[in-house]
């Protein structure tokens, strides 16, 4: 039997979307290891294992893939995180949850940390785009919460420097904690116990006048 035999054929749409998550694919594992400046469209479509030509039935130049790479696997991020935070609560358990999540994602996706702090030179429109789309749903995450009474009279605009607060700690701390010469890996307890005491119960002791 044709080791084909008995698997459905893929409509032209279908071929077409898989093609384009295996360009995606590669420039993503390209950037991770090597930098942006290493992902040609000849590296990008040998990893893909497609024809350079089938390159430009997708994209229109290689900073158009690149522009929309940080983005598209940003969203992958967000999904990730909201999956493993869905039935968790109340909101401050679940901000703890979505901070450790962050982490499983890094050691899932050990090069979205070069992906996303190169972008902001050589895909800036990409850099912005995902910052966007991480900061506006958190910040309607912690007004709702607000709203619940689970959070502190924060007004909003002190709650959009929150939402950039939290999203920097995240940047940093997996650049100190993350990451080694064999890749990724979940920082130790001691980090996320800090992380939740600073986030829970503040860091000053409040003094007498």
């Amino acid at each position: 039997m044709s080791p084909t035999a008995g698997r459905q054929k893929l409509s032209r749409r279908e071929r077409n979307e898989e093609v384009r998550r295996s360009l995606f694919k590669a420039a993503g594992d390209i950037v991770g290891e090597r930098g942006y400046e290493e992902a040609s469209i000849s590296r990008i479509t040998e990893r893909a294992g497609v024809a350079l030509g089938t390159f430009y039935n997708h994209f229109a130049s290689r900073q158009e893939l690149l522009d929309q790479l940080l983005p598209t696997i940003g969203e992958e991020m967000i999904e990730f995180i909201r999956q493993r935070t869905l039935d968790v609560r109340p909101e401050r358990e679940r901000e703890l949850a979505r901070f450790r999540a962050f982490f499983e994602f890094l050691v899932e996706n050990p090069g979205f940390l070069r992906i996303l702090n190169e972008a902001e030179f050589s895909a800036p429109d990409a850099y912005r785009q995902h910052i966007e789309n991480v900061s506006l749903p958190y910040h309607r995450i912690l007004r709702r919460a607000r709203a619940a009474g689970e959070i502190r009279s924060f007004t909003d605009a002190e709650l959009e420097a929150v939402v950039h607060i939290l999203i920097g700690a995240r940047s940093y701390l997996s650049q100190r904690y993350s990451y080694a010469k064999d890749g990724a890996r979940l920082p130790d307890e001691a980090m996320f116990d800090a992380y939740a005491k600073l986030l829970i119960g503040g860091l000053f002791e409040e003094t007498q006048p």
